[in-house]
């Protein structure tokens, strides 16, 4: 029986530097979020429940139009929410096969909604990847070429990080202080000690 486990924290954490770490070590990741956006183009189910509700120029020749979905979603949060509960429960089920198909101690999957979505309970341990809000702030700033304000309505929709922490097994701080590898590794013993339980 392999473990399963989540990463998970608030956006610019650091959660996927941190999975692929793992990576390096030889542990399968899902990317819950690259998976959703792949889901999105081709799973034939979730397309049309998504055109039925977003109407068809969401897919243009078949394709999904991102920018036209998100133009949709991005002030509007019962859309979003809307458009969560049809993506999430096809995600979450394609990440539970995937996990099981795995054959190492363990295997990861990296998601920001764990808590949010109702997936968390279907993960033997969670690790959270912290990171105080300022320099959250300034990693999306920085990465996505967004504002201040932009990065604060996303970190909005997302849970307390300080509760989201409290959550979670483990903690790996990313704090631009500590050193992030020697915690992963510590970490990646202590599953596969608990894997062999």
């Amino acid at each position: 029986m392999v473990l399963t486990v989540g990463i998970t924290g608030g956006i610019g954490s650091g959660k996927s530097t941190v999975a692929k770490i793992f990576e390096v070590l030889g542990i399968p990741v899902y990317y819950a979020d690259d998976a959703a956006k792949e889901l999105m183009n081709t799973d034939e189910e979730l397309k049309k429940k998504i055109e039925e509700h977003f109407g068809k120029e969401t897919y243009p020749g078949g394709k999904l139009d991102r920018k036209y979905l998100g133009s949709q979603v991005f002030n509007d949060s019962f859309k979003l929410d809307l458009l969560n509960s049809l993506v999430h429960p096809v995600t979450i089920n394609h990440a539970a096969k995937w996990m099981q198909q795995q054959t190492t101690p363990y295997s990861i999957k990296e998601a920001a909604l764990f808590f949010e979505s109702g997936s968390a309970d279907k993960i033997d341990y969670m690790i959270g990847v912290y990171a105080p809000q300022h320099i959250r702030i300034k990693r999306v700033m920085d990465r996505d070429g967004v504002t201040r304000e932009e990065v604060l309505k996303r970190i909005d929709r997302q849970i307390n990080e300080e509760l989201k922490m409290k959550l979670c097994d483990f903690i790996i701080i990313n704090n631009e202080q500590q050193l992030v590898i020697p915690q992963v590794m510590e970490l990646h013993e202590k599953l596969l000690a608990l894997s062999k339980k």
